[in-house]
């Protein structure tokens, strides 16, 4: 009786676990699939989506405010603004410019490739508009819509180009620790051989006032220099040999001259 009843506590004991791994098993799958039909999903919001590109961004306008002025006209998922070159904010704030963040172009992602579009056809070439007091009243709009262009490959080429900058960074960095090491090198060994001379000459000059009989101290050779032979430079002898004119000649020449005038 033991043994059976051992017996089925065990297949009890089975069962119920193998009902746990069959439940995890399902909700695992669940969870495969919800998250399946998201991903496609966003996939058929990306196909749908429509990027414009924007060459010039007027001055005080951000993200910020281009959304507001653009989502009146669609829906808008993302806005990148490429801010200006570091160097020319510098220059322009040492000028007395506008001392306020710039940006030099623009892309904004719409939800449909329609309305994206319908934007780009509508406003480019247009003026902003707005309010009279605000300062892009009169700036005029440079929108293009970009057929066939994701977001993706916005950012890939956002990665490549920041991957060149570094690139060409550590290029002038190491060619300017190149130039320091070899200019400290050339540094210290004119510096070793001046010390060197130095210590040379008080040798000698110790031993010229002693007088003494000791063994000279070494004596380094001169620096060579070298002299390059020079050709003498070839008289013009030619235009010396050359028979002139007599001044006999030339007044009899000037003479009548001045009788026929």
């Amino acid at each position: 009786m033991q043994s059976e009843e051992s017996h089925e506590l065990a297949n009890e004991v089975s069962t119920k676990e193998e009902s746990k791994e069959t439940m995890k098993s399902q909700k695992a799958d669940r969870k495969k699939k919800k998250l399946k039909e998201k991903l496609l999903k966003e996939a058929t919001k990306a196909v749908n989506r429509g990027v414009c590109y924007l060459s010039r961004i007027p001055p005080h306008m951000d993200h910020v405010r281009l959304r507001q002025i653009l989502s009146q006209f669609g829906e808008i998922d993302r806005i990148y603004l490429a801010p200006e070159d570091p160097e020319a904010q510098v220059h322009r704030k040492k000028a007395g410019g506008f001392r306020g963040q710039l940006f030099s172009e623009g892309w904004v992602e719409f939800a449909k490739k329609s309305i994206a579009k319908r934007v780009a056809d509508m406003l480019n070439g247009e003026q902003i508009g707005g309010k009279k007091k605000s300062a892009i009243y009169y700036d005029i709009w440079n929108i293009k819509y970009l057929s066939k262009f994701k977001w993706d490959d916005l950012t890939d080429e956002i990665a490549y180009k920041s991957a060149i900058r570094e690139q060409k960074l550590n290029m002038v960095l190491s060619a300017a620790k190149r130039e320091k090491d070899f200019y400290l090198s050339k540094v210290e060994k004119s510096r070793a051989m001046t010390e060197i001379d130095e210590r040379m000459k008080k040798k000698r000059k110790i031993q010229e006032e002693s007088g003494s009989n000791a063994e000279p101290a070494q004596v380094f050779p001169p620096r060579v220099v070298r002299q390059f032979r020079q050709k003498t430079a070839i008289k013009n002898e030619v235009s010396q040999s050359k028979p002139g004119l007599s001044t006999d000649v030339l007044a009899s020449v000037s003479t009548w001259f001045v009788l026929k005038g």
